[in-house]
């Protein structure tokens, strides 16, 4: 029995996604993906499974869990490790092409991250100054 196990980041969200053989279920949180609100979200997490195709995704079930971060950063950590484990779990180099040609993002987390504060500057951001006066 073949269980793959993948991390995908954004940000400051971690989803951690578990594929293990089964008949096709994704859930995210304990959510059936088909049931994720709004449509946008989940139309984007729906990407990596309509890529792959039909056939590939009944041969197993996906657990993901995700923490941290906002909305759109979990949702964007689930897409890219429901993408890793489905390319690790078939271990088909064409499924991997097929994503890496589509887009970078479903296999490669996103490696920016905010800026932390510099000390003694004003709290609006890391590089906010306080506005010079010449007269």
């Amino acid at each position: 029995m073949k269980i793959v196990h993948t991390v995908g980041k954004r940000k400051t969200a971690i989803a951690r996604a578990t594929a293990r053989p089964g008949k096709g279920r994704i859930r995210i949180n304990k959510v059936p993906i088909e049931l994720i609100e709004p449509k946008y979200k989940r139309m984007k997490l729906m990407e990596p499974i309509i890529l792959a195709g039909e056939e590939v995704i009944k041969q197993m079930d996906i657990d993901v869990v995700v923490k941290g971060g906002g909305v759109m950063g979990q949702m964007d950590a689930a897409r890219t490790a429901i993408g890793k484990a489905i390319v690790e779990f078939t271990g088909d180099p064409k499924i991997k092409e097929k994503f890496l040609a589509y887009d970078r993002t479903l296999l490669v987390s996103d490696a920016r991250r905010t800026e932390p504060h510099k000390p003694s500057r004003s709290t609006k951001g890391p590089r906010a100054k306080r506005q010079k006066s010449y007269r």
